[in-house]
């Protein structure tokens, strides 16, 4: 059952509006659906793990939300094309889409051994997922001429890091999209901005990393511990609220210091 922390912030102009969270099921993505439900807001929650985004549906309903599972492979067009006519039918036109499907293809290997299909699925999931998703939600948005987007990049996108090199790739790619659409849709209302985080301990790596290696990996962090997916999550109301209404097309870091730029 996703969990949540009480400490954070609420923005009251977030209240009554809609969210689409891609990703939503699990880690990241579950802490902003449930720090969006706090804040009032009316959330879609989308992933490919039925069960995954029941539970977090659950946990929006336990605290007095409105959630629906919108269940999508975010890098199929017509999946997602699909995903939207529900959410739209259901919920609305979003007022927020918050675009985090996305994800590792495994452990770093030399360059010469990347293999194509290695390639493709790490940029397919992650860059073609953004694409996909936000092509399918923006003519509904442009009609209204309002709205708030944040995309999903990594440390791994920032800086030549121990992440895989097709991922690096595509959450960099991430970020470029991130700014030509903020510097193409600013004009006509809507706002795009990424955060980036960096070593979250969500529940699979709490899982699948020792505690020792979290003990040598908190040292290359200036602040001296790693992240919680509530950390990203309240970046993420940051970016929607009202209280950013002049930014647009920056990347937040939100990695501890052991990314600045």
């Amino acid at each position: 059952m996703p969990t949540q922390s009480s400490s954070l912030p609420i923005y009251p102009d977030l209240e009554g509006k809609i969210a689409l969270v891609t990703g939503g099921s699990r880690g990241i993505g579950a802490a902003t659906c449930l720090a969006l439900a706090r804040n009032g807001v009316k959330v879609a929650v989308n992933g490919r793990d039925e069960a995954a985004m029941d539970t977090t549906v659950a946990a929006v309903h336990a605290m007095g939300g409105d959630a629906m599972a919108a269940p999508a492979d975010c890098a199929q067009a017509s999946a997602v094309e699909a995903m939207r006519d529900h959410v739209l039918a259901r919920l609305g036109v979003p007022d927020f889409v918050v675009s985090f499907a996305g994800g590792g293809t495994g452990r770093p290997v030399p360059f010469v051994q990347i293999s194509e299909s290695d390639w493709r699925s790490s940029i397919d999931n992650n860059l073609t997922s953004t694409f996909l998703t936000l092509k399918a939600f923006l003519p509904a948005m442009l009609d209204r001429g309002a709205g708030s987007i944040v995309t999903m990049a990594s440390a791994g996108g920032r800086i030549a890091s121990g992440a895989p090199a097709a991922y690096g790739a595509a959450k960099a790619g991430v970020i470029m999209l991130t700014r030509h659409l903020a510097q193409e849709l600013g004009p006509s209302g809507i706002r795009v901005n990424c955060v980036s985080p960096s070593a979250v301990l969500t529940e699979r790596t709490r899982t699948s990393m020792p505690e020792e290696q979290q003990q040598r990996m908190r040292a290359a962090f200036p602040l001296g511990r790693l992240g919680h997916p509530d950390d990203v999550a309240a970046a993420t109301l940051f970016l929607l609220s009202s209280a950013s209404a002049w930014i647009t097309g920056v990347t937040l870091d939100v990695a501890g210091g052991r990314v600045m730029s």
